[in-house]
């Protein structure tokens, strides 16, 4: 039975692959939606779904059904990843005897871009918050450390005390799949982390009475959320009038724009970022075709 194999796959992707509690959940919702989706095509509760439902007929049903839903080939590529990985953990466990779906094609991708924000924008941001507040000086070590490092919003409230070496200023950073890789500080980084650290930390910690190993705390003396850092993120991008969306992960969109605008060469900036494949940086390349005509411009005898 499907759902059997379900939480065998769960447990083999936080076991052995170490996957996040977040991803676990991607994973469960996405192929959740797949058996609800056989439910009404056959037409059979949830715990008589069997492996012989699944087949090239009906995933690429289930596609022409999102669809016509209207949901994005992103995420239609996204739900099919995951039913991809599911398959391939039963043919590994001799479940199926072959791949019922490997000849079904990922829904061709619409190229989009990632926001990022101009240095100008940039300086406004980071320079938002009042740093003479216990609060402000904590949103300004938040804001400053994920400008310099280009942690997503995951690793930043994941930063311990004891992943902070000073002295060579990194940041002990434990990115998907708990690989670790360190992020490098910058100086202004680690003089707003430093004002947060001897000025701020300890009011907070005051406040919750009690003792914890976070670097970023709430009001409440707790380790900040996913959630409360985009909650800071918005108020500053509402007060300095930044008019496009800015999400934490737009920060890390223009830490990697920013380092190739100024010449970084990519396979570096794919170290910064933890990326697993070179391809998944290559689209920041994009990003900086504005910058080629002035190096052109500048470089070129015969411009």
């Amino acid at each position: 039975m499907l759902v059997k194999y379900e939480e065998d796959f769960l447990a083999h992707l936080r076991v052995e692959r170490s996957a996040s509690n977040l991803t676990l959940l991607s994973y469960r919702t996405d192929l959740g939606q797949f058996f609800d989706f056989l439910s009404r095509e056959y037409q059979k509760p949830s715990e008589e779904l069997s492996t012989e439902m699944i087949n090239h007929k009906t995933v690429r049903k289930y596609l022409a059904e999102m669809q016509s839903s209207g949901l994005s080939r992103a995420t239609m590529a996204r739900k099919l990843a995951s039913l991809r990985s599911f398959v391939k953990f039963m043919c590994r466990e001799d479940i199926l005897p072959g791949n019922p779906i490997a000849n079904v094609s990922t829904p061709k991708q619409d190229r989009r871009l990632p926001r990022f924000l101009y240095p100008t924008e940039i300086d406004m941001l980071l320079n938002a918050p009042n740093s003479s507040r216990v609060l402000g000086r904590r949103d300004k070590a938040i804001l400053e450390t994920m400008y310099a490092s280009g942690v997503r919003v995951s690793e930043l409230v994941a930063i311990n005390m004891g992943d902070i070496n000073w002295g060579e200023e990194t940041i002990l950073i434990r990115g998907k799949g708990n690989k670790e890789r360190l992020a490098p500080l910058g100086r202004q980084a680690k003089t707003a982390l430093q004002d947060y650290m001897e000025n701020s930390r300890n009011h907070l910690l005051q406040a919750g009475k009690a003792t914890n190993d976070a670097v970023f705390l709430n009001r409440f003396g707790g380790r900040l959320s996913g959630r409360s850092i985009r909650n800071i993120i918005d108020k500053y991008v509402e007060e300095v009038a930044i008019t496009q969306k800015v999400s934490p992960h737009t920060l890390r969109h223009s830490f990697a724009t920013h380092l190739l605008n100024g010449g970084a060469d990519l396979r570096s900036v794919q170290e910064l970022l933890g990326h697993v494949k070179l391809s998944t940086t290559q689209i920041y390349t994009h990003l900086t075709r504005e910058n080629i005509k002035t190096i052109y411009d500048n470089s070129h005898p015969r411009r």
